[in-house]
């Protein structure tokens, strides 16, 4: 069957590749998105159980403050008019087996003094470390993202290099240091062993985490009530209002290409679409070595994808728990006396999550809980489609479980729902390569990725462009909008028409 044909087609109803259909319609290019899903979001998703709503995405959203960096992005499509967003006042906690608490609040004066406390002999550090917070509450971190590297002329590198000017000692210092390796700095112990983790991962690259707190300061950084899918479902009725089509339960089998130049697709039903430009804003590796069956890449491209880049594979065990948990932290880590054995490796450490901050997550009274680890794909993956596999998650949930009822005694008895979700679940919901939940990892190794950008055109083939979380390391839901956006300006570049937004009502 073959079908009319419009100006662009997108794969993948992801942030990214709705993002660009807005922008897309926004500018006047009749659009279409092809999903292979039933819903929006991809990545960027919740699902309910038994009445309790699991949400699998966001922590925190950049641009939830007005006038604060990605706002305006975020305005234009039509995400942020009327939610209610929530800030806390601590990004998490960190506990030691001993009870001592490293709490990680967002106010860096308050950080300060909590920092002192445990270690006066730390304060030269604690203090740079903390003078450092309060200069990227200053930082605009959307300036690497507004315009697409490719387009800016000398006024534009002149304009972004005055503005980052001031911050490039800023950047040096704390940009090519792990959080990892800034705890070696300290005397204290107890520090020594915690600030590795006061920011989820411990090979995040100080900036970030830094900037992150700054950001939540600033009240930049809010939960969007509700959840991730419902924040997706935003920038799908954006999209559907700006007259752009969705196509569900269409999944993409091949890029379509008459010579060298991307025509349209074709859908493992057979179904046919045509257009001017085709978009993947689906998977990164999937999308060159599978729908275009490898033809067009070089070594660079090879290189990203040999393996050697680390990517975040996660396992989520989410419970429904008949217990009101708000009167407990959002948050913690709890590091561990004596390790557990998770999906083969030794775990000496948890991080436990509720989110009784929104309320329409659960019932009157219970509360949604959260474990979520790092765990290695390559563990799952031998054993997906054996029975093997579904005791498998049963029996590291339950090892999990055990585990929580040491830190919230008689949690085993209030809990009423389960539900596992490894990197096979989410390859298998998104098609993400190994399951990875943000593309590249982002470390101070990727860095220089992300500042530089990873090319969105593939050598040697016209009318294609790649798009989302595997184009961006650290692949965090505003950066990939930004990126659909982005590509939307290029087109308009290379058609010669002047890029436009609007914001609705």
């Amino acid at each position: 069957m073959i079908n009319s044909s419009c100006d662009i087609i997108i794969i993948g109803a992801g942030i990214a590749g709705l993002s660009a259909g807005c922008y897309a319609q926004m500018n006047g290019y009749r659009s279409e998105i092809m999903e292979m899903h039933n819903l929006p979001g991809g990545l960027c998703t919740a699902w309910k159980r038994q009445g309790y709503t699991f949400d699998g995405c966001i922590h925190y959203l950049f641009g939830s403050g007005k006038n604060q960096p990605f706002h305006s992005m975020w305005e234009e499509l039509g995400a942020i008019q009327g939610r209610k967003f929530v800030n806390h006042d601590e990004f998490m906690r960190v506990i030691a087996p001993s009870g001592q608490t490293l709490i990680v609040y967002t106010d860096p004066d308050r950080l300060e003094h909590h920092l002192l406390d445990f270690s006066p002999q730390d304060s030269k550090l604690i203090k740079q470390f903390c003078a450092g917070i309060w200069d990227f509450t200053e930082f605009d971190l959307s300036l690497l993202q507004q315009k697409p590297k490719n387009l800016m002329n000398w006024g534009d590198w002149w304009r972004l290099t005055r503005k980052m000017l001031p911050f490039m000692g800023l950047l040096t210092q704390w940009g090519h240091i792990s959080a990892q390796e800034f705890a070696q700095r300290f005397h204290n112990p107890f520090l020594r062993s915690a600030i590795p983790h006061m920011f989820a991962w411990p090979s995040i690259p100080m900036m970030v985490g830094m900037s992150l707190l700054a950001y939540m300061y600033n009240k930049n950084a809010g939960f969007p009530i509700g959840a991730s899918l419902e924040f997706a479902r935003s920038l799908e009725q954006r999209y559907l209002q700006l007259g752009g089509k969705v196509h569900y339960c269409a999944q993409v089998e091949r890029v379509l290409v008459e010579n060298n130049q991307a025509v349209g697709v074709r859908l493992y039903d057979n179904r046919e679409y045509f257009a001017g430009r085709v978009i993947s804003a689906c998977d990164g590796r999937g999308t060159i070595f599978n729908l275009l069956g490898g033809k067009y890449l070089n070594q660079k491209i090879k290189k990203l994808y040999d393996g050697h880049l680390p990517v975040h594979s996660q396992l989520q065990v989410s419970l429904g728990v008949n217990r009101d948990l708000s009167q407990e932290p959002h948050w913690v880590t709890h590091l561990l006396e004596t390790p557990i054995l998770i999906a083969g490796e030794n775990r000496y450490e948890i991080g436990v999550k509720h989110y009784c901050f929104d309320p329409s997550l659960a019932p009157p009274g219970k509360s949604v809980m959260m474990v979520m680890l790092n765990t290695p794909y390559d563990y799952w993956q031998r054993i997906y489609g054996r029975s093997i596999y579904n005791v498998e998650q049963i029996q590291e949930s339950q090892i999990l479980i055990d585990q929580l009822a040491e830190f919230y005694p008689g949690i085993k008895a209030d809990i009423e729902y389960v539900d596992v979700a490894t990197p096979l679940s989410y390859e298998r919901y998104t098609g993400n390569w190994q399951g990875s939940s943000c593309g590249w990892l982002l470390t101070k190794e990727t860095m220089g990725l992300m500042i530089a950008g990873i090319e969105k055109k593939l050598p040697g083939l016209d009318n294609f462009y790649m798009i989302g979380q595997w184009l961006e390391p650290g692949g965090s839901v505003p950066v990939v909008a930004m990126s659909g956006r982005n590509i939307i300006q290029q087109i308009c570049h290379e058609d010669q028409r002047e890029f436009v937004t609007t914001v609705p009502d």
